[in-house]
């Protein structure tokens, strides 16, 4: 099977690329033999004029330690194993605080090189080769007599036309050789940014200041060709906004030949499905969509008092558009205990709705998977030891929350999950992942709300320092939805018009309920005459702590609206 290799070191005395045993990171289960098709899982992805290869071994080369203050230490590592004809780009950098490898550098071959493929490639735009090597390195950092080890990052300075992709790391004063790594023609890259930061030196002294980041692609999308190759960037100066010394490379490739056919995207939701769980105190649980249309959900529109009923397709919805305000949905008005029934849902019924997408200009593939409540409850409140339960404030009609499976298109292999959480987010690596059966992983949707996390607990969306905020809680229990059977692909662009019918009430880019305003200082006027002393805040204070959505609920409008459908995930 394809996995990410994981290293771990034991103190090195040698700071010379030693020989050090991986230990590699395996999901729990192996990887099955997907069905043929195409480019996907083949190891290698063509991005042109460009081959690319996923390089998930390691050798050390130096840890930045700082000897003083409270700056977390780094390493630096050189990709290992790579294929013959390949080159690497850059060298690779994470927390020393992780225990396996959770990144990859990618290495490139110049597929120009090939007779075979010289016909193909008559047209391009440029007589230079695709890579070349660097006329010579800067030096960017040294770690001095502040740090435990001794090391060196250099920047390779790229030829006319060419752009460096990474930078090199040394555990000596001398320069790199030019054959370490290879610059990228610069029509066959894109700009990136810096995102996370890997590591802050923290220091008292000016000069000694040090900060490593990850890069991505600056734009992001459905349509955005963009790849990250894993490396990392440093500077000793950078401000975020400005212009990096790297760059990502770009696919050219339009037929993302290495994105999955139909039959092997159902393969991978079979084999990677995650169990939905609902708390055991949930009231508001999931639905399908057709079951919330059937049951009595109204279509209202601007200047009528009478709502129509929705057939079980949504195909009497208006489509397409903008979302204008004109319309909106709502739960059945006249039977009160039909109302009831569905602000409940019927999760027998529910299903995750699958929209399948390129990711990083189609080396990856996201399966995003979204899930549909009829009815989101209101919010509990924790202030200190204190957990106060709202009567109305967090209510809506009609609630759609979401996770992404990120999956690598060079294996197979599950990379991360994206966890939609409210107005944000977070991915986590599938080291990370809790598994409940196979490579199925679990999603826990909190109470209420049905925000998504990967582990059970109490998650607070508020100010975490003073312990206020909005809980939510996360638990096992008897109420889930098992994505791996229970799903339906709605749209996948990618794979051409007609092979995935998208429903009618996909394209209905209004509210999905009513929007409601809530008089929310009186609520939280009426909490805090009940708070001991040393909590009381003024109403304008204490609602500053808590999320903004929890004072004014616009009707949430459908999957298709949300700008990470054809965007990237906020994070």
């Amino acid at each position: 099977m394809f996995g990410r290799e994981c290293c771990c070191w034991d103190n090195v005395s040698d700071y010379n690329h030693v020989e050090i045993e991986p230990q590699s990171f395996t999901l729990p289960s192996p990887i099955p033999q997907w069905p043929q098709g195409k480019g996907f899982a083949k190891g290698k992805i063509c991005l042109g004029e460009i081959e690319a290869v996923q390089i998930t071994k390691f050798k050390k080369i130096w840890s930045c330690s700082p000897l003083f203050g409270k700056s977390e230490s780094v390493s630096f590592y050189k990709p290992d194993e790579i294929p013959q004809g390949f080159s690497i780009v850059g060298h690779y950098c994470q927390p020393d605080g992780e225990k396996n490898i959770t990144g990859y550098v990618l290495a490139v071959k110049d597929l120009s090189a090939d007779q075979k493929l010289k016909k193909s490639l008559q047209d391009s735009t440029s007589k230079l080769p695709s890579l070349a090597k660097p006329m010579n390195y800067t030096l960017v950092y040294n770690a001095n007599a502040l740090y435990k080890e001794v090391g060196y990052i250099w920047l390779p300075n790229a030829p006319v036309g060419y752009k460096a992709m990474g930078f090199v790391a040394t555990a000596e004063p001398n320069e790199p050789n030019l054959d370490e790594v290879r610059c990228i023609r610069a029509d066959l890259t894109e700009n990136c940014e810096a995102c996370e930061v890997v590591f802050s030196s923290n220091s008292l002294f000016h000069k000694s200041q040090f900060q490593v980041w990850k890069t991505r692609p600056c734009k992001r999308g459905i349509s955005c060709r963009g790849v990250s190759v894993g490396t990392f960037f440093c500077s000793t100066s950078f401000t975020k906004g400005d212009d990096l010394t790297v760059a990502c490379l770009k696919n050219l490739d339009s037929s993302l030949q290495a994105m999955p056919n139909l039959e092997q995207v159902h393969a991978l939701i079979k084999h990677y499905g995650p169990t939905v769980y609902f708390h055991p105190d949930e009231i508001y649980l999931p639905s399908s969509v057709p079951w919330f249309f059937k049951n009595g959900a109204l279509l209202f529109k601007d200047g009528k008092d009478n709502g129509i009923t929705i057939d079980s397709k949504g195909s009497n919805l208006p489509a397409g558009g903008r979302n204008d305000g004109k319309y909106w949905l709502d739960l059945p008005s006249k039977d009160v205990e039909n109302r009831r029934t569905v602000k409940c849902g019927k999760i027998e019924t529910a299903e995750l709705y699958v929209h399948v997408k390129p990711a990083e200009g189609g080396t990856f593939t996201d399966i995003a998977m979204w899930i549909f409540c009829p009815f989101n409850g209101p919010a509990t409140l924790k202030v200190g030891l204190l957990d106060l339960a709202l009567n109305r404030v967090g209510e809506h009609v009609g609630d759609w929350e979401h996770y992404t499976l990120r999956i690598s298109n060079f294996s197979g292999e599950l990379w991360s999950v994206y966890f939609s959480e409210h107005s944000g987010g977070e991915w986590v690596d599938a080291r990370d992942l809790e598994f409940i059966e196979g490579n199925k992983s679990i999603v826990y949707a909190s109470r209420n709300g049905h925000a998504s996390f990967p582990h059970p607990g109490c998650y607070l969306q508020g100010n975490t320092k003073l312990g206020i905020g909005v809980r939510n809680d996360c638990a096992k229990s008897k109420y889930y939805v098992d994505s791996s059977s229970k799903y339906q692909i709605i749209a996948a662009e990618y794979l051409g018009e007609g092979t995935v019918v998208e429903p009618p009430w996909l394209q209905y880019m209004r509210e999905w309920g009513p929007t409601i305003e809530y008089k929310s200082g009186y609520e939280v006027d009426e909490i805090i005459k009940h708070l001991p002393s040393f909590f009381r805040f003024s109403v304008e204070i204490l609602v500053e702590l808590f999320p903004t959505e929890l004072y004014g609920e616009a009707g949430p409008t459908g999957p298709k609206e949300k700008n990470n459908w054809f965007g990237d995930e906020r994070w």
